[in-house]
């Protein structure tokens, strides 16, 4: 702990009282509990890469289906917003506000070149300090949950979050078996034996339970994760991943964490552009850009919107309540 500052010291010392157990396996809070978690960018799935036009749409199409939605069922949501994108249309993250969600951060950039698992320290806490500021500015309340793009995260990250006032991260999805399809998949083996209720992390590995004054919210998964993408390219095992969380939750009451894109709602024209290589071998190339572009082009736009409706309405009907990120920390509190 020894890069913290005195006040991160204090609140390691305090996250330590609130959890009584690092795993908090007896969330007794946690029973009938939904997250729906929404991450704001630019990335076209059907083009590839970071694209203004899509931006656009994301803003004009995409944000307002899921508002409707979410007004449909009273559902309170957490909405992680690029600051670059965010500092270029600043209404997107204002139109947000009315509806009673949270403003959440998802790093300054989605480019991949500045990924968070190839980064410093130093350089994490620029790019979150940055990022942090601007969506406060816009927002006019205070930002303190975070989540990684593409969910890339090292061992510098918790400090990072810690020191730029993030008390809520949920860049870690335990127990995928398809980590291997996105990029950064090989520090996301340890996600293998991450916890699947929310924690307070270790100091060098957000998958691990620890002390730190920052709480994991883990994606929820079994088996395959329980996000927008696997939604629209296998609905049908999408349905028995959800029957199978409900049932778990029903057993040791873990609070489902839902994760989609408003791209995902969004209907573009393909322009049959060359898919740009990010991954650094021929088989991370052949995975995680080439094939799985092509899954995530499945069942876009209303349809994924409908797809979504299905999801949001099965929650509802067995009685959860949704709530954002900063609610269930508030809840976690309450157990010390």
């Amino acid at each position: 702990m020894s890069g913290l500052s005195k006040e991160n010291r204090l609140n390691t010392d305090k996250a330590a009282d609130i959890a009584s157990a690092p795993h908090l396996r007896n969330l007794r809070a946690g029973s009938g509990l939904c997250l729906l978690t929404n991450d704001v960018e630019t990335t076209s799935i059907v083009n590839g890469g970071l694209r203004a036009e899509t931006g656009i749409k994301v803003w004009k199409e995409g944000m307002p289906r899921l508002l409707d939605l979410y007004a449909k069922y009273n559902a309170k949501a957490t909405f992680f917003f690029i600051a670059d994108f965010a500092k270029e249309i600043p209404e997107i993250v204002r139109m947000i506000r009315p509806y009673g969600h949270e403003v959440a951060c998802h790093g300054f950039t989605h480019d991949y070149r500045q990924a968070f698992d190839v980064m410093s320290l130093e350089e994490q806490i620029r790019h979150l300090s940055d990022a942090k500021k601007i969506l406060e500015d816009i927002s006019g309340e205070e930002v303190i949950s975070f989540r990684a793009p593409a969910l890339r995260v090292n061992e510098f990250t918790p400090q990072a979050l810690v020191e730029t006032g993030f008390k809520i991260d949920s860049s870690v999805a335990p127990q995928r078996i398809d980590m291997f399809m996105s990029l950064g998949s090989k520090k996301k083996i340890a996600w293998l034996k991450a916890p699947r209720t929310p924690y307070f992390v270790a100091e060098n590995n957000l998958a691990r339970p620890g002390e730190m004054p920052l709480l994991e919210i883990p994606v929820s998964s079994f088996g395959v994760p329980y996000i927008g993408t696997f939604m629209r390219i296998s609905p049908g095992i999408n349905v028995l991943t959800r029957k199978l969380l409900h049932r778990e939750t029903k057993n040791t009451e873990k609070p489902i964490n839902f994760l989609i894109h408003p791209n995902e709602l969004i209907e573009e024209e393909n322009l049959n552009l060359k898919t740009e290589r990010r991954a650094g071998n021929v088989i991370s190339y052949l995975l995680s850009d080439l094939l799985r572009r092509k899954l995530k082009q499945r069942n876009l736009g209303i349809k994924a919107k409908d797809l979504y409706e299905k999801e949001i309405a099965f929650w509802d009907k067995k009685g959860y309540k949704f709530l954002t990120m900063k609610e269930m920390l508030e809840i976690i509190k309450t157990m010390s």
